[in-house]
């Protein structure tokens, strides 16, 4: 057991570390202040293959594990969380497509979603159905070669600036088996989208209700089958949850980086911050706990790259662990900064707004204990350990 990058992972990181660097760190706190989206940066990204880190080199994407994907996220979330996390959604919004997606849709939206130069948003959430998703009431009704969809989705990051959604639609029975995936041009006729929300972080991306209203689409947009939805949703939110779970991660990791140097640099009582022990020791505890979530997280991503059969179960551990810690040091780096940690001349008050959002997107931290105890007490679990 080799817990070291191997040679490629490395120079992933490396790459990743660098256009984290040069392209998105230095512009960070202007997009959060701005709420800009940084489209035009999101698809210089893509020229790198981060628009397309786990879709399969066939369809043009880089084909890498979860594992790398994770790796390579958390250095770019070191520079912007909120980019990093759009990131990673249209990494999985455009997965679905080229993995699923019939050829027809996929000779047209492929190319454009791999290389980032066109955008997608993942649909699930509505007005009515949050954590309940499977209670889900937007419909696609089957209208000769077209579905007719109507119906709303809320919180849809990237919504009005992307140009594919990939919306989660009953196009049958109630509960999860009735629910199928279809891909929807956002421009369509009869997609609507209602204001960007005011939100507490995640300024650098909007995030907007989206209306569907008699919204016709070819049969040939279907990812799957009918009733696949749910799963494919569900297939999703596990490498999803290791995404935001890895964006919690590389967030903090930059909190507490920001704050090791501050201890080193700030004095009080004529000696510096790090001379005190009792900041010694909420340092200690900040990185203690920073890596062994990252551990967590790295080992679920393993867990779903082998297909381990509790991986499901692994993505809620380290999604709970790895967002609370990271708050948690956010937290504790802000603290040690006083009052400069308050102010917007430090990144920390938007490293801790940004990642607060973790604990509650991709299934709420209540959720995953749900998931994690009733695999703990199926009649068929397998160790978790």
């Amino acid at each position: 057991m080799d817990f070291n990058l191997n040679e490629d992972q490395r120079q992933f990181a490396d790459l990743a570390r660098q256009f984290s660097a040069e392209e998105l760190a230095p512009f960070a706190a202007k997009w959060d202040e701005e709420h800009h989206f940084p489209k035009d940066v999101i698809q210089k990204a893509g020229e790198l293959g981060f628009c397309s880190l786990y879709s399969p080199e066939s369809e043009g994407g880089m084909g890498l594990s979860r594992l790398d994907s994770s790796i390579i996220f958390e250095e770019l979330a070191h520079g912007c969380t909120a980019t990093t996390a759009m990131l990673t959604i249209h990494n999985m919004a455009t997965w679905m497509v080229t993995t699923w997606g019939t050829e027809t849709l996929r000779k047209q939206w492929s190319e454009g979603l791999t290389t980032g130069q066109l955008l997608a948003s993942y649909c699930l959430t509505e007005p009515g159905a949050g954590s309940d998703a499977a209670s889900l009431q937007t419909k696609a009704v089957r209208d000769g070669d077209d579905y007719l969809i109507t119906g709303s989705k809320m919180f849809i990051s990237g919504a009005g600036e992307t140009e594919l959604l990939v919306v989660m639609c009953r196009t049958g029975e109630a509960g999860p088996k009735g629910i199928s995936a279809i891909a929807v041009p956002a421009d369509a006729a009869g997609v609507t989208y209602g204001k960007a929300e005011d939100k507490m972080g995640w300024n650098a991306q909007p995030t907007r209700l989206i209306s569907f209203e008699n919204v016709r689409v070819p049969a040939a947009n279907l990812l799957g089958e009918e009733g696949q939805g749910f799963t494919f949703a569900m297939k999703g939110l596990d490498g999803g949850r290791i995404n935001i779970a890895t964006c919690s991660i590389g967030t903090a990791q930059a909190a507490l980086t920001r704050a090791t140097e501050y201890m080193n640099e700030r004095k009080q009582f004529g000696k510096p911050l790090a001379a005190f022990q009792a900041l010694q020791f909420k340092l200690a505890d900040m990185a203690t706990e920073l890596v062994a979530a990252r551990q967590m997280v790295r080992l679920a991503a393993f867990k779903l790259d082998t297909q381990d059969p509790e991986a499901s179960a692994y993505c809620a551990m380290a999604k709970r662990f790895a967002t609370d810690v990271g708050f948690q040091v956010c937290d504790g780096a802000l603290q040690i900064h006083g009052g400069y940690g308050y102010i917007r001349e430090y990144p920390l008050e938007r490293h801790f707004r940004d990642v607060r959002v973790h604990q509650i997107l991709e299934g709420t931290n209540e959720i995953m204990r749900l998931i994690i105890a009733r695999r703990l007490l199926a009649s068929d679990a397998h160790p978790i350990l």
